[in-house]
């Protein structure tokens, strides 16, 4: 079966461009982009995977999501028996792609349950032109999902908001975590987030708890996307001297900070799944992280993790009564917990699903 995966873009590494990576590896299949960074598949690791890019694209945003969309909107390919779907922009090549299916990580959140609060952090002089494009492009963006096959969500949390915003049914399956990769070397001293630097994940909320903890040590890895000043902003989170920063970086050695970080820390309120978390826990790696989101699927509450209210003092108060005897207790329980969302089963259940959907096309 010829499969073609059309994904955003892959300019920089996160959980969707694992997925898809992944996903295009078990199947055989292509990926077609509009932008590729070749450093992202061959810091995965997936060097032998076939990406075919169709567009270049603005720097800035909006103009480069408006761009995205047009050239989706313009895609048309032959040659394939089904096309699976990854990303937010990809909903408009639906129109001449059937059978399709849509694996979707999160229903765009600046369009519907962070719109204002991403308004509210902009510049007041941006503010009126980003509350039309915003609405206008939610709209636009809405009007391609009727030719949407099927709908795949990366969590039950996602499943709920593909129901609430789009009136849509959808099946969950897990994003892939391949476990044996990970490994448990040490508790160290230092606290790992692995975010992309985006306005979603709270890193403000990380700075004020390690402003508070000047004995603990914090490294922030990840990268921005394309079109954002990462310089910028990194600057105005203010972060503190024991905060370190450091741009995406090759999964050999992600691999080796999980083993000797102390645990791993996320602010991100309601996140759509946290892959993360699942890779800290692989390598036995407690996790930290605000209640809510996907950590309540992939997280034992008290066991693997620690889910806390968004405030700095919850944070603060639970990661200085972390011992290192504690901590490397839980590591066992933590690998354990991690192997129920390994690469295996999501490879399985997508199995399944695309031969489904192929077969009804």
């Amino acid at each position: 079966m010829r499969v073609a995966i059309v994904h955003d873009w892959m300019t920089t590494l996160g959980g969707g461009e694992k997925v898809v990576l992944t996903l295009a590896r078990a199947l055989g299949a292509e990926i077609v982009t509009t932008e590729l960074d070749p450093a992202v598949p061959r810091d995965a690791g997936f060097e032998d995977v076939r990406i075919r890019p169709v567009a270049n694209l603005p720097r800035t945003q909006p103009w480069r999501i408006i761009a995205a969309t047009r050239a989706f909107s313009r895609l048309a390919l032959t040659g394939f028996d089904i096309v699976v779907f990854s990303g937010n922009w990809v909903v408009h090549a639906a129109r001449r792609h059937h059978p399709n299916l849509y694996y979707c990580h999160t229903p765009t959140r600046v369009f519907y349950d962070l719109r204002e609060t991403w308004i509210a952090s902009l510049p007041p002089g941006q503010r009126p032109f980003a509350r039309a494009w915003s609405w206008a492009h939610r709209r636009w963006n809405e009007r391609a999902l009727p030719h949407i096959d099927r709908i795949v969500a990366n969590s039950g949390n996602v499943q709920r908001r593909i129901l609430r915003y789009w009136r849509r049914d959808s099946v969950v399956v897990h994003p892939p975590v391949s476990t044996d990769r990970f490994r448990f070397d040490s508790v160290g001293d230092f606290w790992l987030d692995v975010s992309r630097l985006s306005h979603e994940k709270r890193l403000d909320l990380a700075m004020d708890v390690f402003r508070r903890l000047p004995r603990e040590r914090l490294l922030v890895v990840g990268g921005a996307p394309r079109g954002t000043d990462r310089e910028g902003f990194v600057r105005d989170l203010r972060p503190p001297p024991n905060v370190e920063f450091r741009d995406t970086i090759p999964e050999k050695e992600l691999i080796e900070l999980y083993a000797r970080c102390r645990g791993v820390l996320s602010t991100s309120v309601d996140e759509d799944f946290g892959m993360t978390a699942v890779e800290a826990n692989a390598s036995g790696k407690v996790v930290v992280a605000a209640d809510g989101g996907g950590y309540r699927e992939t997280q034992v509450d008290g066991v693997t993790g620690f889910l806390l209210p968004p405030r700095a003092d919850a944070f603060l108060d639970r990661i200085s009564s972390l011992t290192t005897s504690e901590l490397e207790t839980r590591a066992e329980a933590c690998r354990a917990q991690a192997r129920r969302f390994d690469a295996k089963v999501f490879i399985e259940k997508m199995r399944v699903l695309v031969d489904e959907a192929a077969a009804k096309g």
